[in-house]
């Protein structure tokens, strides 16, 4: 079995070429764990049809407070959740975090918002906040490309769908960031669930404001919606709230600093865009699949033992699905290793299969769209700024992401 463990998933090699990393586990060793705090993680890496199979197996839920009986959970575990369970709790009770008919419930509560229709009412502002981007590095002929960019775009237009107010949305962004980050390293969980308090606090105080003066925002219509005589509890709403802050944004400013390194590499693909603009929804489709903003499908918990490649996932054991080993599975893309914005039959699941596949989907693709498409538009000269070699990958292991990208344009 290939030695895997928390370091080697969050290396920097790893993520530098998470392609290769996974395209290796998929062929020697679909089935291997490491330990994260004081659970087990079953890491997945198979073939493309495998891990849709996977995504809808009713065996691998997302509560994983359904799987035990009170007390039965195993004694560090127990542990765990007595010494942080609250926090996780309020972060948790959400669609992500949920199964049927929970997730039916909370997912029909907040679908309206973001369907394909509701998100290309946005287009324009869209438009408006990406040239207001560029407008302010556009004299300087350099940028971080994350900082100045990549970050600030859709954390903008997620804070004005749910109505955030303009001072309160860089905390907002600091506080996902701890959560992300410290919660998946080992010994770091004491400030993760400390950011989690305050974000949490945080949300109650806004939904304070919201209730005394609701405003034209997804926050307000969350207060008031109704769907068939069900509503949001407090709770619910706290934990939503969480999930499309952090899923409006964090995994599209990944789609945009990966997707822009990724052309920066291939100035073959950027030219084929300048020479045809019409390419570029396929182009963010390939830059999906390709360069892996998301590397893992969610947790999910084993409701009871399931042989899998000769091995068995016990009960109550953790389980990672490889999206980026499915996304490169020679069987399903010609030539997965190659970026190639032409591709024509591209299945990937970057925004995962099934009940949970991402409810943000057509939000993220009108911001890459929009974003590459004014990017070389209005920078066409854009370079990178450094070595390669030299970027600096965060170092968690479930979501890709670069520290910063400098440019020059």
């Amino acid at each position: 079995m290939e030695a895997v463990t928390y370091s080697t998933l969050s290396s920097q090699e790893t993520l530098r070429d998470p392609v290769a990393f996974y395209a290796r586990l998929r062929e020697r060793e679909p089935l291997t764990t490491f330990m994260l705090g004081p659970m087990k993680i079953w890491v997945i890496a198979t073939t493309y049809e495998e891990t849709v199979s996977l995504m809808k197996d009713p065996r691998l839920v997302k509560d994983g407070r359904s799987v035990y009986q009170e007390g039965e959970a195993p004694e560090p575990l127990q542990q765990y959740m007595q010494q942080y369970g609250e926090t996780l709790r309020l972060l948790t009770q959400n669609m992500l975090s949920a199964d049927p008919p929970d997730h039916t419930r909370l997912r029909s509560l907040v679908s309206k918002a973001f369907t394909p229709r509701m998100i290309e009412q946005w287009h324009p502002r869209i438009q408006q906040i990406t040239d207001e981007l560029l407008d302010a590095v556009q004299g300087r002929g350099q940028m971080d490309l994350v900082a100045d960019f990549a970050a600030p775009l859709p954390m903008t237009v997620i804070s004005e769908m749910l109505g955030i107010p303009v001072e309160e949305r860089a905390q907002f962004r600091t506080l996902t960031q701890a959560l992300l980050h410290d919660l998946v390293i080992p010994g770091q969980e004491s400030q993760a669930m400390a950011a989690g308090g305050t974000f949490i606090a945080s949300i109650r105080k806004l939904l304070v404001a919201k209730r005394e003066q609701p405003g034209d925002d997804l926050i307000s219509g969350l207060l008031q919606v109704e769907e068939q005589g069900d509503r949001l509890s407090e709770d619910e709403l706290v934990s939503m709230i969480w999930l499309l802050i952090v899923a409006g944004h964090e995994t599209t400013v990944n789609l945009l600093s990966n997707g822009a390194l990724a052309l920066l590499q291939h100035p073959d693909q950027i030219r084929l865009l300048q020479q045809d603009p019409g390419l570029i929804p396929a182009a963010v489709e390939e830059l999906l699949r390709f360069t892996a903003p998301v590397v893992f499908a969610g947790g999910r918990m084993a409701r009871e033992d399931i042989p899998f490649h000769g091995q068995v996932i016990r009960k109550g054991e953790i389980v990672y699905i490889s999206s980026v080993a499915a996304d490169t599975d020679p069987q399903e893309f010609s030539d997965p290793e190659m970026l190639d914005i032409t591709r024509q039959e591209n299945r990937h699941i970057a925004f995962g299969k099934g009940i949970h596949s991402c409810l943000g989907a057509p939000l993220a693709r009108l911001e890459g769209q929009i974003a590459f498409s004014t990017l070389l538009r209005r920078l066409p000269n854009l370079r990178l700024g450094c070595e390669p070699e030299s970027l600096v990958w965060n170092s968690i292991h479930n979501l890709r992401s670069l520290k910063s990208l400098p440019v020059t344009f």
